[in-house]
């Protein structure tokens, strides 16, 4: 029972070690490109959630 619970374990770390041998890492480029997009995203989304907010806000000024 022992035998087999440390054959488990050892197997486990078996294909922890495979599986990170197929990791690929971006290169520092690809990083740059994804983070800028991301930054950008963020800012559209930023800027489109206040336009909305803004004349949600007059709408109800209006209403009330």
């Amino acid at each position: 029972m022992i035998k087999r619970f440390f054959q488990t374990i050892s197997d486990f770390f078996k294909d922890v070690k495979s599986e990170l041998s197929k990791v690929t890492f971006p290169s520092k480029s690809e990083t740059i490109g994804s983070t800028t997009v991301v930054i950008v995203f963020t800012v559209i989304v930023s800027v489109f959630l206040a336009v909305v907010d803004l004349i949600l806000v007059r709408l109800l000024r209006l209403v009330v």
